[in-house]
């Protein structure tokens, strides 16, 4: 059946395209937009809301390459430490110190704050400090430029960090390069800004008045003032090395005392004790061994502070003072100086009762058996010290029955020294800063001297410096007996005073030996 033709003024439909049926498909309503135009639209009705997810962005991505490669090792005074950039409201630096604690400085106002995370105290240049105090007077300019130094070197790998870390979490979260390289952008200008503050607030005289946390916090009361240590230790040093030559040559052109005259012949020791890190000391030292010409310096203890290894380099003068040097520990001595001295030329280490023959004399030693700066071993007291002198006295009779009897025993502490009564003819000890000379009940002479260091480096916060004392002792050639002594006294840091008087030994006490004779000159 044929179709019919349509009428000639009948319109003509357009014929659609044929789709095929789907079931869950809405067909859009005349004139509504797709999903994605909507959100096109709302995001552009609303450019606070790009602005800040562009921002956030920025700030994780930051964030996220400063905590990954934001960070540098640098050298800063004598320490070796890692320096790292972080976010903050107020800025500073913050000095960790693990275990001890950590040391906040003002150093800037910004908001981005330098830790500085210290690793390790570097041996080298801690012992340059120890070696030359005078440099902690530069100490602050020192550091200041270390910082500088470090966060010049700080900001390059951060720019590289925030711009490397925003670009890559805007281009995974954009998937478009224009909005990644502008998250990237806007890392660097918001860093750029933050140095740009940090740079004009720097305040490097901040290292002065840090702020203290955690075990660091008593370190102001420890420490002291490290200023006015050495405001004029370098002038001070050296004027009392040449006070104590010129007193010495005024002494000998002037001496009165008749009573006793050392001969060409006489042996002479130099006793010093407890010196407590103060440098001071060897100048003094090899002043005294020049001027009264000794043949041996005996050090009963507390060359030290606190024992550390970083210390050790304060100890390298002692081969050149000019005479042997022989050494027992103190409780301020620990295990790690007595090694290191031992390895040294011309330093005889004594300790468990040791005897060693030096400039004619033989002379036998034990350390103090207390670490005092341990504070993880709860200290002995006495009883620890009164074991110590009783093994040292068995060690002098079993010298005396081998025929190599002993001159002169030295412990660092008087208690122990005591436990030696009627084992040798002279002992000697330090330990409590004052001198001290007396006849023990059974013929042994204890001398005990004062510090040579004067009490250290620290002394000078006292209101009175405690002043400096070593003895110089004469004894006689053949019989080894103490004949008479010198007390060198000086003024303690800060002064230049000197005093020199001499003391005449008692008539000699009946011999401790069981054999009642003079032991013959030792090889």
């Amino acid at each position: 059946m044929a179709r019919e033709a349509p009428e000639p003024n009948q319109p003509t439909r357009p014929t659609r395209p044929f789709r095929p049926f789907h079931p869950f498909r809405t067909a859009p309503r005349p004139g509504s937009r797709t999903s994605s135009q909507t959100t096109a639209l709302a995001t552009a009705q609303r450019p606070w809301v790009r602005a800040l997810g562009l921002t956030a962005v920025v700030l994780i991505g930051a964030w996220l390459g400063l905590l990954i490669v934001g960070n540098v090792r640098t050298p800063v005074g004598p320490m070796d430490a890692t320096m790292t950039l972080r976010p903050s409201l107020s800025g500073g630096t913050k000095i960790n110190v693990s275990p001890l604690g950590a040391l906040e400085l003002d150093s800037h106002v910004a908001p981005v704050r330098l830790d500085v995370d210290v690793d390790r105290l570097d041996p080298v240049r801690s012992q340059a400090l120890v070696e030359h105090p005078e440099r902690l007077s530069g100490l602050q300019e020192e550091i200041s430029a270390d910082v500088r130094d470090g966060t010049t070197e700080l900001a390059l790998r951060s720019c590289v960090a925030v711009v490397s870390g925003a670009t890559a979490l805007g281009l995974a979260v954009y998937r478009r390069p224009r909005r990644a390289l502008a998250a990237g952008g806007l890392a660097l200008a918001l860093l750029a800004a933050s140095g740009v503050s940090a740079a004009a607030t720097w305040n490097p005289k901040s290292v002065l008045e840090p702020k203290f946390s955690g075990l660091l916090s008593s370190a102001p009361s420890v420490v002291g003032n490290a200023r006015s240590i050495v405001t004029e230790f370098d002038v001070y040093q050296k004027e009392l090395a040449r006070l104590v030559t010129n007193v010495t040559k005024l002494y000998d052109a002037t001496s009165t005392l008749p009573a006793y005259s050392p001969d060409p012949g006489t042996m002479r020791v130099l006793h010093v004790s407890d010196i407590h890190l103060n440098p001071a000391a060897w100048h003094i030292i090899g002043s005294l061994v020049k001027q009264y010409g000794i043949d041996v310096i005996i050090d009963s203890g507390d060359t030290m502070d606190h024992g550390s290894s970083a210390e050790n380099g304060f100890l390298d003068p002692i081969p050149d003072l000019g005479a042997p040097y022989v050494w027992v520990r103190g409780n301020h001595d620990s295990r790690t100086t007595q090694q290191y001295l031992s390895r040294m030329k011309n330093v005889h280490v004594l300790d468990e009762g040791r005897a060693v023959s030096v400039g004619g004399l033989r002379i036998a030693g034990s350390g103090d058996p207390q670490f005092t700066p341990d504070r993880s071993v709860d200290p002995q007291g006495d009883p620890a010290e009164r074991m110590t002198g009783i093994r040292l006295a068995s060690a002098l009779r079993d010298q005396e029955r081998a025929g190599t009897p002993v001159d002169i025993a030295v412990a660092h502490n008087p208690v122990a020294a005591r436990e030696t009564d009627g084992t040798v003819p002279l002992v000697l000890a330090g330990h409590i800063h004052k001198r001290h000379t007396e006849i023990l009940p059974n013929g042994t002479r204890l001398r005990i001297e004062g510090s040579t260091g004067g009490g250290g480096l620290r002394a000078v916060e006292d209101k009175e410096p405690e002043k400096v004392r070593a003895s110089v002792l004469y004894l006689d050639r053949t019989s080894r007996r103490l004949q008479a002594w010198d007390e060198i006294t000086l003024g303690g840091l800060g002064l230049t005073t000197a005093e020199v008087s001499r003391h005449v030994a008692e008539p000699p006490e009946p011999s401790p030996s069981p054999s009642g004779n003079s032991p013959s000159p030792s090889p």
